[in-house]
């Protein structure tokens, strides 16, 4: 599902899903922190609570439902579920056939529906140091001292079961060093049939949180793998970084744009130790989403607090720009 330009319709804008656990907790009734393996452990304890919340983003205009699977690892389901090691790759598995469930559920709603617009399974594949419970993952430094090969083989058996069980794309998510970056667009390779999209997590308007330029390793990863990657940007991040860190990203690439995807959260910071703060301080993610369309953002959607009911918000204004986007070509034709 990649956006295309038309002569006369406006780009396709996809929009995705929001926070996972944010909406899941609307199922299980209770805030879903600091948990090791955070909202991974529902596959094992509440599925059909996973296939609600799934449904939830559906019925609320996303493009894609995204697994998941997020803090999911062969490691971490043995470690904190007493699995085995197969047991673990079916639990990612079952995190897609949940997916699946839902889009088949929301798809049977709508009978009959255009086969072209069908909602896409992503597998979420997030950083290796979500895994570690420790903190590393909001700044990367767990890359000082582990070797791109003990990421590497981290990842490899559960983005194996994900392509598996069928995804139709995955996702590269809140990726914070250049490191594991770099070596997830090699490690891609492995499975040419498949595309995925790269999508980094920011400290600043500027940096990825390990404190690389986020437009210069973002550029070398797409350059490191065009055929596929489907787009490359940033998520769960604060919204009010978002501009300034696509800002001028394709002034050098007029005519062949490389397609660019946001999905911040809500503009909460994280703190270990006593959750998320500083609610009273955040614009809505919708106020952002015509500024970010007008930059040439492509695909767009939410993160970490942003809920079923702000996905609806973000398709409200992504149909706004559409309809800006005709009025204006409509009149300078």
């Amino acid at each position: 599902m990649t956006p295309t330009n038309g002569d006369t319709a406006a780009p396709r804008v996809v929009v995705l899903d929001g926070g996972f656990s944010t909406q899941l907790s609307c199922h299980v009734g209770h805030v879903i922190d600091g948990d090791p393996l955070w909202s991974a452990r529902f596959l094992h304890t509440h599925p059909a609570e996973v296939v609600n919340t799934h449904l939830d983003f559906l019925r609320a205009g996303a493009n894609l439902i995204i697994t998941n699977t997020y803090q999911a690892s062969i490691d971490g389901f043995v470690q904190h579920l007493n699995v085995t090691a197969e047991q673990a790759r079916d639990l990612i598995r079952r995190a897609v056939d949940l997916a699946k469930q839902a889009r088949d559920l929301y798809l049977e709603e709508f009978e009959p529906y255009d086969q072209s617009d069908t909602p896409l399974i992503v597998g979420s594949v997030g950083p290796y140091g979500a895994h570690l419970h420790d903190g590393s993952e909001y700044d990367g430094s767990y890359a000082d001292n582990t070797t791109v090969e003990t990421m590497r083989e981290w990842h490899r058996p559960r983005i194996q079961a994900l392509v598996e069980a069928g995804v139709d794309l995955l996702a590269l998510e809140t990726i914070p060093c250049q490191e594991e970056a770099e070596m997830l667009c090699e490690l891609l390779r492995d499975y040419p049939n498949i595309k995925a999209w790269l999508s980094f997590s920011c400290k600043d308007n500027q940096s990825i949180a390990h404190g690389e330029s986020f437009q210069k390793v973002a550029k070398k990863c797409w350059e490191a793998n065009p055929e596929q990657l489907v787009a490359v940007g940033v998520n769960c991040c604060a919204p009010s970084f978002v501009s300034n860190l696509m800002k001028g990203f394709n002034d050098d690439r007029p005519h062949d744009p490389i397609p660019l995807i946001v999905y911040p959260n809500s503009g909460e910071k994280y703190n270990p130790q006593i959750g998320w703060i500083d609610r009273d301080k955040c614009e809505p993610v919708e106020v952002f989403i015509q500024e970010w369309l007008d930059l040439g953002v492509r695909y767009v959607g939410g993160c970490c607090r942003t809920y079923a009911a702000d996905v609806s918000r973000i398709r409200n204004q992504v149909n706004c720009w559409r309809d800006r986007w005709r009025f204006k070509h409509t009149t300078n034709a």
